[in-house]
């Protein structure tokens, strides 16, 4: 093969990409169809990371005549076990617990009511492993009582509390706590079959 066949080749093969590199510049693209496709994703809830929480064993007590007298009658009974759990991993700094009760008046069908007031309790813990980081509520005696504390359930009174729970560094635990129900009435109290609810609630507060 002669030079001068290889030389021609060679410009010519060097033109030719000159023009393709020309042209590819100069081009301009038609759009010729287009579509869409949609991205989803699902991001589930985290789960939460522990709760404080209140619980009660039963929904219902009743309470049954002891100690009455002449001029009153009594009705006594027991609160069922109030437990309140608390398996968080971090508590807000300087905050603390605390459960409170409240009882509506005592109502029956065609019958006078009994205020709240005639309602009283006298709170105790039951755990055993309280450890002093939970205390509990002062006797409320009720409206026919003496004294300064008796007037009765008709505002939110102390069940249990855990002031220093969170300074402390150790919220974790369960913590159970109960009360001794009594109502006191006139001695000539209407009879007949009465009903109130006790609303129990727990609160969390900050120092």
């Amino acid at each position: 093969m002669n030079k001068r066949g290889i030389i021609a080749r060679t410009a010519a093969g060097a033109l030719g990409g000159l023009l393709l590199i020309g042209g590819a510049g100069a081009a301009i693209a038609d759009e010729l169809d287009n579509d869409n496709v949609d991205v989803n994703v699902n991001i589930e809830a985290l789960p939460p990371v522990g709760a404080l929480t209140l619980s009660v064993a039963a929904d219902s007590t009743t309470l049954i005549e002891n100690g009455s007298t002449d001029t009153i009658r009594q009705f006594t009974g027991e609160l069922p076990t109030v437990t309140v759990t608390d398996d968080r991993e971090e508590v807000p700094a300087g905050t603390y617990w605390y459960v409170t009760g409240q009882s509506s008046d005592f109502t029956g069908t065609g019958l006078p009511a009994i205020t709240a007031g005639h309602l009283g309790w006298t709170p105790m813990l039951t755990s055993d492993d309280s450890d002093g980081q939970v205390a509990e509520g002062e006797q409320v005696d009720t409206i026919l009582d003496e004294g300064p504390d008796a007037v009765g359930l008709v505002d939110e009174e102390l069940l249990a509390i855990a002031p220093n729970a969170s300074e402390e560094g150790t919220p974790n635990g369960v913590w159970t706590a109960k009360a001794n129900l009594f109502l006191k009435t006139p001695a000539d109290v209407a009879p007949g079959a009465y009903k109130s609810v006790l609303t129990l609630t727990l609160w969390e507060d900050a120092i």
